[in-house]
């Protein structure tokens, strides 16, 4: 498929130049030539001639709001794709061209269809309004649920909305960077450290609950698109923690923390790394020119559970675990999660999948994108002093905990 001809702002006399030929490379500079004039459809996008305009999804979830924040700190212009209005507070402090954050509401699932066989009121023709706007797409939303359950649910979310969105790029000639997960790529050991060549089934293999199966399948999509002519890059995070986690995602783990002792830490462990981080090294892969469907891993400090949670612990105001779970107490406790899953109906945190990945080495290894993206990892001190802070800020402990 032929590339979409664009003008360059800051080379007039290459006024139809492709995009990726444009001797100044375009940085911050490249608009379309019909955004100026006739906007198609409903959708009509403010124009701002230099600054590239990049549609982030998931923009109120932990790294999707710390990305539109480093994009409008590099002077590009943030589009917030959102399902229903956020609180004002999401978004506050970022300051762009137009002032504010602009946000679109879409969906970038597919309709659902209802148990009396009626569909919802799908939003496709919107969403490609958006995306034909702007210069790239960075796909932060996913569903994430650990979990035995919810398996379609995740599958049309995570897979069915990536082939959405990717067709969507495909379609328009837009660079799709796809945020993955080290959870759909090979598995680390407490002796190795995974990369981006290390084979699937090493170290026995990611556990196929509900989010790992929908991630690998939406990694699957961005690859078939890619193989139809896609510019995509893919990157996969660690474990993150950090500011404006507002939900909170990863942060439920120090606010679980800071209610009350937990003695036993999970035996695995995961590699944290700060959001902040992570949104720079996303930012950079932009511009930054590679084969298309190249992946990189985002992740940092390789820790086991237990040094985690005596850390946060800490900074909890909670005592840290005295021992790790042994195999046959992870067992146990997973047979008794999904008896009660059976019972009541409802799949909780506790559950085989969860505990059995509880129990495996998340451990990476990201060394590609600090060559390549010139990835930083700061001091985890910095990271968890951050996110701890921000968590006692803005969420309630209970007074009852036994914090001694």
């Amino acid at each position: 498929m032929a590339a979409k001809v664009e003008s360059c702002y800051v080379c007039p006399r290459n006024s139809s130049i492709l995009f990726d030929r444009c001797p100044c490379k375009g940085r911050l500079t490249h608009i379309k030539k019909e955004s100026k004039v006739t906007p198609r459809g409903s959708y009509s996008p403010p124009f701002f001639e230099n600054h590239m305009r990049i549609l982030v999804t998931g923009a109120t979830g932990l790294l999707g709001n710390t990305i539109v924040r480093e994009l409008a700190e590099q002077s590009y212009t943030p589009i917030a794709l959102v399902r229903q209005t956020p609180d004002p507070e999401v978004f506050e402090g970022i300051k762009t061209e137009s002032g504010s954050v602009e946000t679109v509401h879409a969906e970038f699932t597919p309709a659902e269809q209802h148990d009396d066989g009626s569909l919802e009121k799908s939003s496709a023709g919107y969403l490609e309004q958006v995306i034909e706007s702007c210069d790239a797409v960075i796909h932060c939303a996913a569903m994430i649920h650990l979990g035995w359950q919810k398996m379609d649910e995740s599958m049309r979310v995570n897979r069915d909305g990536t082939r959405r969105i990717a067709n969507a790029c495909l379609k328009y000639q837009k660079k799709l960077l796809f945020i993955g997960t080290v959870n759909s790529i090979a598995l680390g050991s407490p002796n190795t450290e995974a990369d981006e060549n290390t084979p699937l089934g090493h170290a026995g293999g990611q556990i196929p609950c509900a989010y790992v199966a929908s991630k690998k399948a939406a990694l699957a999509e961005v690859e078939r698109a890619v193989a139809s002519g896609l510019n995509a890059t893919v990157l996969h995070p660690g474990f993150m923690l950090g500011p404006w986690d507002w939900k909170p995602s990863s942060g439920r783990m120090l606010l679980e923390l800071g209610k009350g002792w937990k003695a036993v830490a999970p035996r695995g462990g995961c590699s944290v790394c700060d959001s902040r981080d992570v949104a720079k090294g996303v930012v950079a892969a932009i511009d930054y020119r590679c084969e298309p469907g190249r992946q990189f891993i985002l992740a940092g400090h390789n820790w086991t559970y237990r040094q985690l949670w005596t850390e946060m612990a800490k900074r909890m105001g909670s005592r840290p675990p005295v021992q790790t779970l042994g195999p046959g107490v992870e067992y146990l406790a997973g047979a008794v999660g999904d008896l009660w899953t059976k019972i009541s109906g409802r799949e909780t945190d506790v559950n085989s999948a969860q505990v059995a990945m509880s129990g495996q080495f998340h451990w990476y290894d990201s060394g590609r994108a600090i060559r390549e993206l010139n990835y930083n990892i700061r001091d985890a001190d910095e990271t968890l002093d951050t996110a701890a802070q921000w968590i006692r800020d803005r969420f309630v402990l209970s007074p009852t905990a036994d914090n001694r």
